[in-house]
């Protein structure tokens, strides 16, 4: 049995095209006809953006197996793909296919899990690289242990947060496939290493946003935590669901801006 060799088919042209496939979406219907949205919020939590409606408009355009909004004070500017599920393949496609549409600059939130005994729930972690232990970045980049987010657009979503009243950390984060095969090895080794925070997606969106070279960065509010060796949920939901809505906020009104 061989295995993929990922260096060489990182040169060659793929038979599937993004541009096309949103371009098919539009053709049956899937998505109203509109002009790109320069920014993109990848909200990974699942009902905020209806929650916050009444505080932030949207208007519905379509699903491409996520619903996708658009902001409605941002003038067409910010578009919001939400519902999505979690994992990397599928969060990663989709977000490359409004990447192909026209977006430039992209910001995902999501509730992660935390790695270090220092974070509690509702505290935010501004990721300004992620380690690569999934699959989907492997299809385009070469071998290497992390991604990077754009450094000016950790520097602005760290500023914002801190101009809004708030305080967030900025570091690594794990991106896994596998939640259920995560090991007390392998967190000890990435806790010594200062690795923050653990989800499933932000390691493949770096990946696609640094090969179709767009702007990304992603903010996480911890939720669960493996800090001390077992699964940890959080005794309260709200102060993680305050970060999430405070997130979710001032991603708008910095892609909102010219």
């Amino acid at each position: 049995m061989s295995f993929p060799n990922y260096p060489d088919k990182l040169n060659k042209e793929s038979l599937l095209q993004p541009g096309a496939m949103f371009a098919f979406r539009q053709s049956i219907g899937q998505i109203k006809k509109i002009s790109p949205p320069e920014g993109l919020i990848v909200c990974l939590q699942r009902g905020l953006p209806e929650r916050m409606r009444w505080q932030i408009p949207i208007q519905r355009v379509g699903r491409m197996m996520a619903d996708l909004y658009m902001i409605k004070k941002s003038h067409g500017r910010v578009a919001v793909l939400t519902t999505l599920g979690e994992g990397s393949p599928m969060i990663s496609s989709l977000t490359e296919e409004l990447i192909a549409f026209g977006v430039k600059r992209v910001i995902s939130i999501v509730w992660g899990g935390g790695l270090q005994p220092g974070l509690k729930s509702g505290d935010i972690v501004v990721c300004d690289r992620a380690v690569r232990d999934e699959g989907t970045s492997h299809h385009y980049l070469t071998p290497g242990k992390f991604v990077h987010a754009t450094p000016s657009m950790v520097d602005k979503l760290k500023n914002a947060i801190e101009t809004r009243g708030r305080t967030c950390t900025v570091g690594t984060t794990w991106t896994t496939d596998a939640p259920y095969r995560e090991t007390r090895e392998e967190v000890i080794q990435y806790q010594s290493e200062g690795v923050l925070t653990v989800e499933m997606e932000i390691a493949s969106l770096f990946a696609v946003a640094q090969v179709r070279n767009v702007q990304i960065v992603s903010a996480i509010a911890v939720g669960d935590s493996l800090a001390e060796l077992h699964w940890q949920l959080p005794t309260d939901f709200q102060p993680i669901e305050r970060s999430l809505e405070f997130l979710y906020s001032t991603a708008v009104d910095i892609l909102s801006e010219s």
